[in-house]
């Protein structure tokens, strides 16, 4: 059967019809960061339609496109909305659907002379979503242009690594300066450092509370680190250093979505230059500026009793019910009593929970969904915790960018409580 007489074109009068009919969905294929409200195209208003799942085009170069297809709740027997920016992506992705069994495939071409122009269709966006930035965007700062939604003259583009400046030195945005996550927080107790500190820290990195910060990281693989798990050596680590940023007052902190793998797909200059940092002179406010976004064990017990708080373990199954600690320094295995599971994923290497495929922060409404079955909702004061507030970290900056109004981190976790004999812990299988 030709594709003609499967796929058929939509209406925007149409595509509104399916917007909350509960066997349709509406697939956006543009990438993340257009997704989230970057306005790529010159679109009057940026972001997606109402309840439309995210599915780039990019996708479709991976082996297990159609696990993430089904991941997303997108299958067989649904009623498909395709659109995007430009009709030869929108057929590709037609035509993955095609191969894959699907047969209720429909096109839409009018998203952004249409929809996108009538301030009477519904639309989303990512609240936050100038904070996490596109390697095109990043690119500009670097070639000395204005990219979109920035009007700064100051701006440091950190690259982040824990203990492992060959990470930086093999490989970097071009301008870029390495920042080790020891700079902001303590190995003795992986809390962040003290207001003093931080100050001196920020200051020899060139960061004042009004520079804008860009920050990113490399993904590597557990086995390049036998001393903190995996992953957060890179990217994660990038997150962890933006929390603490924002607590201690740095205005304008952005994350590049999808770190340097992001900066390497576009196919931008890499450089091997060892930067040198230029220290500010003062930082500019008192740290921390924002002490709200960090809560320490006497606040997470009173949250753990209060009926409008939660704190919410972000580690495994395996972590969480205390069949391991999770890391070969923490002894204890188990969770702190009253702490609802926020699960990042297979063990404590991972956060595939927060992440896509390209390693891009996931779209909003599948964090919400995961969260809601927890009864994980924004109308509470939420800190999020993991073993030493890496992966907590992430979960913190998912809920910061959609606008949660009540979030902070845990910093102690899982380490600091488990270290003191008189912190009751659980194991095992909640009733």
């Amino acid at each position: 059967m030709s594709m003609n007489s499967i796929v058929s074109q939509l209406s925007t009068l149409q595509v509104k019809k399916y917007i909350n009919d509960y066997n349709s969905r509406i697939i956006d294929i543009r990438q993340v960061d257009a997704y989230n409200g970057w306005k790529m195209e010159n679109e009057v208003r940026g972001g997606h339609i109402k309840g439309a799942k995210n599915l780039p085009v990019k996708w479709c170069n991976y082996i297990d496109w159609i696990e993430i297809v089904h991941s997303k709740g997108i299958l067989p027997e649904h009623k498909i909305v395709v659109y995007g920016y430009s009709d030869s992506n929108i057929n590709k992705v037609t035509k993955m659907f095609l191969r894959a069994g699907y047969s209720d495939i429909n096109i839409y071409s009018g998203f952004v002379d249409e929809w996108t122009t009538d301030e009477n269709l519904p639309m989303e966006n990512l609240q936050r979503y100038r904070q996490l930035v596109s390697a095109n965007w990043v690119n500009t700062l670097v070639l000395g242009e204005k990219p979109t939604e920035y009007d700064n003259d100051k701006f440091v583009i950190c690259h982040s690594h824990y203990r492992n400046r060959d990470a930086y030195l093999s490989g970097h945005i071009p301008g870029a300066i390495d920042i080790d996550t020891l700079a902001l927080e303590a190995p003795e107790t992986w809390n962040r450092r003290s207001p003093e500190e931080l100050k001196i820290a920020l200051e020899q990195h060139g960061i004042t509370t009004d520079t804008t910060v860009v920050l990113y990281g490399k993904f590597m693989s557990p086995d390049n680190d036998d001393d903190f798990p995996g992953s957060a050596a890179g990217h994660i680590g990038a997150i962890r250093n933006a929390m603490i940023m924002l607590y201690a007052g740095v205005k304008d902190v952005r994350i590049l979505n999808g770190g340097f793998q992001s900066w390497q797909d576009a196919g931008f200059e890499i450089s091997t230059d060892d930067v040198a940092k230029v220290e500010a002179r003062d930082f500019g406010i008192q740290i921390p500026a924002k002490p709200e976004i960090i809560v320490d064990i006497p606040e997470a017990k009173k949250m753990i009793e209060a009926d409008d708080a939660d704190i919410v373990c972000v580690r495994s199954w395996p972590e969480y019910i205390g069949e391991v600690s999770g890391y070969n320094y923490i002894e204890k295995k188990g969770r702190i009593p009253g702490a609802v599971f926020g699960n990042c994923g297979t063990d404590a290497y991972h956060m595939e929970n927060y992440r896509n495929a390209d390693h891009t922060i996931r779209e909003a409404q599948q964090v919400v969904a995961i969260w809601k079955e927890v009864n994980i909702t924004p109308d509470k004061h939420l800190a999020f915790y993991c073993g030493t507030g890496w992966r907590g970290s992430e979960a913190f900056f998912n809920a910061w960018l959609m606008g949660w109004p009540r979030v902070s981190v845990f910093d102690g976790g899982w380490f600091e409580w488990s270290n003191d004999p008189d912190n009751k812990f659980e194991t095992g299988i909640p009733k």
